[in-house]
């Protein structure tokens, strides 16, 4: 296949300038939908300086009288120091499938795959910039401050997309210690999954897989003759009993959900789902918590 020539001047101004007529509305959407979810910070599970409790632990010598947890050390016959977890800031990087197959929604009046990761992802990385840390797309650069929230819904409307039904993040964008967030569909077979996260694991870096799907195609309400059509085309199906694939395709769409489960387990990372039929907070609160995991 011979390479695509570079986008003219006009082609890039015009793409710029159709991204810049969704932002408004995208910052919008995703501060309110920020709003519902408490922000919090991410704890590093070691003593520290922070609010949370973390542990109570034998006093030693190099503690002083005020460390002593008086009420706790009443219960025994030893001092006992109360512990807090330290807090800092972290580096999270997020990533958005610009496959083909984002664009699918199943309904006029329901959001496409592709707006609603758009709207999860800038949502979330306000919620992190909130809390101090450093947040940026992945292959970007993670900056801090309420300026990168406009600078990481820029980048999310202004990403080109890939001509494929399906595309892969850069393996070599990941830095150690990151959080990261990868969000698709998944439904394309997700080859190259295991080697992302075998180079995620050498660098320390771990994070969550979100399966964003419609909801047609968790429940696959279809009957009698229909044409299935990939997003971009170059995958056709015609079958005059589509109701008759059901079974075979839910059993399919499970073995997937168990197969990013198992990837995602070993590798120390965490997975959830999403539908663009329920309401974004549910999914938002989720991945913040796991975020915080």
């Amino acid at each position: 296949m011979s390479p695509q020539p570079p986008a003219s001047a006009a082609e890039l101004r015009a793409r710029a300038e159709t991204a810049g007529l969704h932002l408004p509305g995208l910052i919008l959407a995703a501060e309110q939908l920020a709003a519902q979810v408490s922000p919090g910070a991410h704890g590093l599970r070691r003593a520290g300086p922070g609010e949370d409790f973390w542990q109570y632990r034998p006093a030693s010598s190099s503690d002083g009288l005020r460390a002593i947890d008086w009420r706790r050390s009443a219960r025994s016959d030893q001092e006992f120091v109360r512990d807090r977890e330290a807090q800092t800031a972290q580096t999270a990087a997020i990533w958005v499938s610009g496959g083909q197959g984002m664009a699918f929604s199943g309904a006029p009046d329901r959001a496409t795959k592709a707006d609603r990761a758009r709207l999860l992802a800038l949502a979330l990385g306000m919620l992190m910039l909130r809390g101090g840390e450093r947040v940026g797309l992945l292959g970007q650069n993670a900056r801090s401050g309420r300026l990168q929230a406009e600078r990481l819904a820029e980048a999310l409307t202004a990403a080109p997309g890939s001509e494929a039904d399906a595309d892969a993040p850069d393996p070599g964008a990941l830095r150690p210690h990151q959080r990261v967030v990868l969000i698709a569909d998944f439904l394309a077979e997700p080859d190259w999954l295991p080697g992302f996260l075998a180079q995620a694991a050498g660098l320390g870096t771990t994070g969550v897989i979100l399966q964003l799907l419609d909801p047609d195609e968790e429940s696959f309400p279809y009957h009698g003759a229909v044409m299935f059509r990939s997003q971009s085309g170059a995958l056709r199906h015609e079958s005059r009993d589509a109701g008759g694939l059901r079974g075979a395709y839910l059993a399919r769409l499970a073995e997937r959900r168990d197969w990013l489960a198992a990837q995602a387990g070993a590798a120390g990372w965490l997975v959830a789902h999403a539908s663009t039929g329920d309401a974004p907070a549910g999914s938002l609160t989720a991945l913040w918590q796991m975020m915080g995991r």
